[in-house]
């Protein structure tokens, strides 16, 4: 019963992602959202009478109904903000959807993902470095995530394919189809390691309005994104800005001056909005990946014993729960946010845990 309101949320008239989250906090629930008075609604902030004009209950619970119906028929999983198998990385974004919808097996909220995005109507020397990048990733056991669109990011797709890397496309449309027509057989082979996600009910049509959208799960799903091949009128360009609002490391590849296909890529290396990549080494410099191999663990045993009691509880929760947020950090630990703070530092110097993007954190 909760899944169908957590989808008749997301069909509210006027309501969006932040207005839709602070309905759930002020209600107490996504449920008491339908069962509360009108009356009340009305006062929570951001509440206008615009919005319960069009707020037909049972109308939208029928539809979500449906969509229910189409889920369950297509072993389709919903991703609600408030889930534990919600992206993790995406519930520090304060515009992040309130439901994904997810085919596919890939856990999205492994250790490493990276993003990668460039022109629709890339050059064979883009592909030629697509292909080198994301296959140098393949040591790292990352994710790789895209928007199934011709270009680029087709070849990240079908190259984390040829070397077993696991590899996920965010649409911009619902999954009752795929778009471009011509990805069909890519995205049917993602979905035995990897997978296609979207915030979009079945019969979204891929609108031009929906990509925008699309970008910011792309950004927000990872780690770090890589730019590869990109005008500056280049959708990816969007996706690197928001990537940028949202902390995560932005990486772009070089081009000639004057290549109009590399001026986006040049621009963000010029305005320091990307650090500039030639290969997946530099990513994973840049990332500080290359020496986790090599992590001295007799020096860790002994310095284990010398941390504060506070200081051990926080390594035991990154211990059990790989990378986890500072916030989710003060809520398992029961430490207020400056000792956090303070004791998360004090790890890192200690060469206990390693910040990540988004203020996550992970044991080294």
């Amino acid at each position: 019963m909760s899944q169908l309101y957590q989808i008749a949320l997301t069909m509210i008239p006027n309501v969006g992602d932040k207005t839709g989250k602070r309905l759930v906090a002020y209600c107490g629930g996504v449920e008491a959202v339908f069962k509360e008075k009108k009356s009340m609604l009305s006062k929570i902030p951001g509440i206008g009478s615009y919005i319960l004009r069009s707020f037909n209950s049972t109308e939208i619970l029928a539809n979500a109904e449906k969509e229910l119906n189409f889920i369950n028929k297509y072993k389709i999983k919903c991703l609600f903000y408030l889930d534990d198998f919600y992206p993790s990385r995406l519930k520090h974004c304060v515009d992040s959807p309130v439901m994904l919808y997810y085919k596919g097996n890939s856990d999205l909220n492994v250790e490493k993902i990276i993003s990668v995005v460039g022109s629709r109507r890339a050059s064979e020397y883009g592909k030629s470095i697509c292909y080198e990048i994301v296959s140098g990733l393949e040591t790292q056991k990352a994710l790789i995530i895209s928007g199934l669109a011709y270009g680029i990011d087709a070849c990240s797709h079908k190259t984390a394919l040829e070397c077993n890397m696991p590899t996920v496309g965010v649409v911009g449309h619902g999954l009752d189809r795929i778009y471009p027509q011509l990805n069909k057989k890519l995205a049917e082979s993602m979905l035995k390691d990897g997978g296609i996600l979207t915030e979009f009910i079945s019969g979204t049509k891929p609108d031009k309005e929906n990509f925008p959208k699309r970008n910011r799960i792309v950004a927000g799903l990872s780690d770090a994104v890589v730019v590869i091949e990109a005008n500056r009128k280049s959708g990816a360009l969007i996706t690197a800005d928001i990537a940028n609002s949202y902390n995560r490391d932005v990486f772009a590849v070089p081009g000639r001056v004057g290549d109009e296909k590399s001026s986006g890529c040049n621009h963000l290396i010029k305005t320091n909005k990307a650090a500039l990549v030639q290969s997946a080494e530099d990513i994973i410099y840049f990332m500080g990946w290359e020496n986790e191999q090599n992590t001295n663990q007799n020096y860790q045993t002994t310095l284990f014993a010398e941390l504060s009691e506070d200081e051990k509880k926080l390594v035991a929760i990154l211990d059990e729960n790989k990378v986890t947020g500072i916030d989710d950090l003060c809520i398992l630990s029961g430490i207020t946010m400056n000792k956090t703070a303070s004791l998360l530092l004090n790890l890192e110097f200690k060469g206990i845990v390693k910040c990540m993007p988004g203020k996550r954190f992970a044991r080294l």
